[in-house]
């Protein structure tokens, strides 16, 4: 099912759209955005929210598990991060 086309009605291919979205970012004043990296910044936002691969993979579109796993790999740090240490600071005032 493809919800966006180009001006002739056409689905736009990858990198087509990639410039329209980059065009479209310039158009609003947003330097530095890209249809990529607001890819990236689902797939880490998923990944913050406790969703599986599987199921971030399912959103982005990613047929790669290990692609999904490259762009969550810094949510899972923060998050394995967190709760270590939230397991030390249970240790240490419990006795």
């Amino acid at each position: 099912m493809t919800f966006l086309v180009t001006d002739q009605g056409k689905p736009y291919s990858a990198a087509g759209f990639g410039n329209w979205f980059r065009d479209q970012c310039r158009a609003a004043g947003l330097h530095g955005c890209s249809a990529h990296g607001l890819r990236k910044a689902a797939a880490r936002r998923l990944a913050e929210a406790g969703c599986t691969a599987h199921e971030i993979s399912a959103i982005t579109g990613h047929t790669s598990l290990r692609e999904v796993e490259r762009y969550t790999a810094a949510a899972d740090r923060r998050k394995l991060a967190a709760a270590a240490m939230a397991k030390v600071k249970g240790r240490t005032s419990s006795g």
